[in-house]
């Protein structure tokens, strides 16, 4: 029996997941997990990148017997910078750091967004690669004249595992300098910003392989197997996972992050569509995935650490639904829940402003459930008006599925139903474009049939 192995890494955990197919239908098993978080180096917030890859390499070695594939999905955005000898020469910075706070307005006059977003088709995020890269020039003047590579974080792992160093496409895409037309590099994007374009690397597909372990990882796993490129921007392994009946279905991929939107064969660039602020990535076979970044269960994890661990997500749950009368709600994309120092007191700071009382917790956890319900909605009716359809369903994988709570308002804010599930979302689409490159799978739609039959999907009525 062909076993595959997902690496998926998120910015509070990753887990090394097995998968295989057993009569038809698609098996799971957990074989390590462990923490990751972004923490202060020199006064940047930065990734422990060579902890990650220690973790990567102990995930693998905790097979019992070697895979046929191993492949690697994360964040976007966030990248490495490689020098002539192929070593890391920069901290890998995180993407809530402060460094990108003025770039955007500071390179409006050479890359005004209206006339970025027009080639590339990606939202506003002042954390967008192209404005660290900006950030990280004007700070580091001469750290280009060393560089001979860039790779996004999931392309560097690879790299380590394999000694390949390629750039994959779809998370390659979501640095805002990548043509939503021709699925390139973008030339005259490079040149403005100032960059050398010989770090920019062709473009390849998720599914390829790279090869099989350098000598030095095969000595500490003890066996070999080949690397594979995923999908891998999480968010695009996580929406081939969604098991949609048909294309009238909202896809929310639902973590730190939701990101709610639908699948696209073209690109919408359009006046309107930069306006309401959606992305469109760059997805499996080249899908578009045009969606909208919320913030998601950020907040509320956020809020958990500083009310104590003690409480469970269920003990907000029941919280929250203690106060379900309460009317406050806040805008939950607003600046100030990107990296407060404390969530609660941004919450608190937020209601107080629009002239509520002091806020309770439970008026304060009830307030963030039920604005991420309604902002679903809101990105959903924006979505109807952009692409013209009218969508029947909201589909949602990742851990967020989990939240009954979540699912219920949702499911009413919506006016839809919503089908919850599969959890592992991001790890399934992982470990099926590594089956489909290897023949275990013809297609994305078998998949999603597969996925249909195998998993529980909860289903919340409006």
């Amino acid at each position: 029996m062909k076993t595959y192995l997902a690496v998926d890494i998120g910015a509070s955990s990753g887990r090394h997941i097995l998968g295989w197919l057993e009569d038809g239908k698609l098996k799971l098993k957990e074989i390590y997990r462990f923490k990751n978080g972004a923490e202060d180096q020199n006064g940047r917030l930065c990734w422990d990148i060579d902890r990650l890859e220690s973790e990567v390499i102990d995930g693998i070695a905790a097979c019992e017997t070697a895979p046929e594939s191993v492949a690697v999905d994360t964040w976007a955005v966030d990248y490495v910078l490689l020098g002539k000898n192929g070593e890391r020469i920069c901290p890998a910075v995180a993407y809530r750091d402060s460094r990108t706070e003025t770039v955007p307005d500071e390179l409006e006059k050479t890359v005004p967004f209206a006339w970025l977003y027009g080639r590339t088709g990606i939202q506003m995020q002042k954390f967008n690669t192209v404005y660290q890269l900006a950030a990280q020039k004007k700070e580091m003047p001469d750290v280009f004249e060393k560089t001979e590579k860039l790779l996004m974080i999931p392309d560097y792992l690879a790299y380590r595992l394999s000694g390949v160093a390629v750039n994959e496409y779809t998370n390659a895409s979501t640095t805002a300098m990548v043509s939503a037309e021709h699925k390139t590099w973008d030339k005259e994007i490079i040149a403005r910003v100032g960059l050398p374009e010989k770090i920019f690397g062709a473009l390849h597909k998720p599914g390829e392989a790279l090869g099989g372990l350098t000598e030095r990882v095969k000595e500490k796993v003890g066996f070999d197997l080949t690397v594979r490129l995923a999908a891998s921007h999480d968010t695009a392994s996580a929406f081939l996972a969604v098991p949609a009946k048909d294309e009238n279905a909202v896809f929310l991929s639902s973590g730190t992050w939701s990101l709610i939107g639908v699948e696209l064969k073209a690109p919408v660039t359009n006046d309107e569509s930069r306006a309401q602020n959606f992305t469109n990535e760059g997805g499996y076979e080249y899908r578009y995935r045009y969606l909208k970044n919320i913030m998601g269960l950020w907040m509320l994890q956020n809020m958990r650490q500083e009310l104590g661990d003690e409480n469970s997500f269920d003990k907000l749950t029941e919280l929250a639904q203690s106060a379900a009368d309460y009317k406050g709600r806040v805008d939950v994309n607003a600046e100030c829940f990107l990296a407060p120092k404390n969530m609660c007191a941004a919450v608190k700071n937020e209601l107080m402003k629009q002239g509520f009382k002091e806020p309770t917790v439970q008026e304060m956890l009830s307030c963030v459930y039920h604005s991420l319900a309604e902002s679903y909605a809101e990105t959903i009716k924006a979505l109807e008006k952009l692409t013209g359809k009218v969508y029947t369903s909201l589909n949602i994988v990742g851990g967020g599925s989990q939240d009954e709570y979540l699912n219920k308002l949702t499911a009413k804010a919506c006016k839809l139903p919503v089908y919850a599930g599969p959890t592992e979302g991001t790890a399934i689409g992982n470990l099926i474009v590594q089956m489909i490159a290897d023949g275990e799978l013809a297609s994305v739609q078998q998949a999603r049939d597969v996925i249909r039959d195998s998993f529980e999907i909860k289903i919340y009525e409006p």
